[in-house]
């Protein structure tokens, strides 16, 4: 009996062993993979930062002309009330308007 728990004791032994080992590689593998995404990923970024900041660099000279645009709009909604709605479906809340009292029913 005591043969047979020893001889069980060794292959679980040598399961643990191979366990391990296969971890320590799989482990291996996956962080040189991941380590290579990375490098790549830094090179992408290098080379689309110029890019990027050209975009960036128009869009910061274009807001003011933007903001110009908005308020311009908002003036507009102030002055017809119907494009409000239009307005507000856009996420531009015109501020400091007062509210606009239904129109009043036609009498019969």
């Amino acid at each position: 009996m005591t043969t047979d728990t020893n001889s069980e004791i060794d292959a679980l032994k040598r399961q643990v062993f191979t366990l391990l080992l296969a971890l320590i590689v799989v482990s291996g593998t996956v962080t040189v993979y991941l380590y290579r995404q990375a490098s790549v990923a830094g090179k992408d970024i290098a080379a689309i930062k110029p890019q990027a900041q050209q975009i960036i660099g128009a869009f910061n000279q274009n807001q003011a002309l933007m903001n110009s645009f908005i308020s311009q709009l908002v003036e507009y909604g102030k002055a017809h009330p119907d494009f409000r709605p239009v307005l507000l479906k856009y996420g531009i809340v015109p501020t400091g308007t007062a509210p606009v009292a239904p129109a009043a029913a036609p009498k019969k």
